[in-house]
């Protein structure tokens, strides 16, 4: 015998006895789908960027974030379990979206100060946009009240990745001129300093902040600086 049929409101056909999955939704206490469940993370990380950033990470509360993404608190902790963990992955996905690209991070064939001078560039885009300030303030303003920050921006790799990348250049140059290079990763170290302090501190609003034209000629003065310093000649 065949199994009886209903009709629901909707107008719907359902089995009697068996299961109707459109009634296994949210407002029956169903699972999201998987793709509800990430529009769901990515609405949380929005909103806790959001005021992560503007108000700072004591003055932002496991509260707010949920009431802003419309979510239960029981969602939340389903996700990510404390405040801390929240701002890991903020942080996360920030730092990726800054990162150049593979392919912007082909430096090409070009002499060692066109390489550096390409790079330096790109970092300095990515450490002077309003999203790496606004994190660099909330950084240096909560760290002594919570080391956890300067743990969690550590734990990202961008600026050892940085420093690596920088080293390998250095290092590969050196071995193909035969110049000397006592520590590859103590260099790459000051060329970060060296292309970033200035222009952050003056982006931060200790000083003019520099427009485009000028942070290319930052970039390309203080390769030609670091390499006086790195070998005792410049090459152009």
């Amino acid at each position: 015998m065949g199994m009886s049929r209903v009709v629901h409101p909707s107008g719907r056909m359902a089995s009697r006895g068996g299961k109707d999955t459109h009634r296994r939704d949210r407002n029956r206490g169903g699972r999201p789908s998987r793709e509800d469940a990430e529009r769901i993370g990515e609405r949380i990380l929005d909103v806790a960027g959001a005021l992560f950033l503007a108000e700072g990470y004591g003055a932002t509360s496991i509260e707010q974030v949920a009431r802003r993404a419309r979510i239960s608190k029981r969602t939340f902790y389903h996700r990510f379990p404390d405040k801390a963990a929240l701002f890991g992955a903020v942080v996360q996905r920030l730092v990726a979206r800054l990162r150049p690209s593979e392919r912007r991070l082909q430096l090409g064939a070009g002499s060692i100060a066109a390489k550096l001078t390409k790079l330096a560039r790109l970092i300095l885009a990515a450490s002077l946009s309003a999203e790496a300030l606004a994190l660099h303030r909330v950084i240096i303003a909560e760290a002594m009240r919570f080391p956890e920050l300067a743990r969690t921006m550590a734990a990202q790799g961008a600026r050892e990745e940085a420093i690596r990348l920088i080293a390998a250049l250095l290092e590969e140059e050196a071995h193909r001129s035969g110049r000397k290079l006592a520590d590859g990763r103590f260099a790459a170290e000051q060329f970060l300093q060296l292309v970033v302090s200035v222009p952050q501190r003056r982006a931060l609003g200790l000083g003019a902040k520099m427009g485009g034209a000028e942070q290319a000629r930052w970039a390309k003065n203080a390769v030609a600086l670091f390499l006086e310093g790195c070998w005792g000649t410049h090459e152009s």
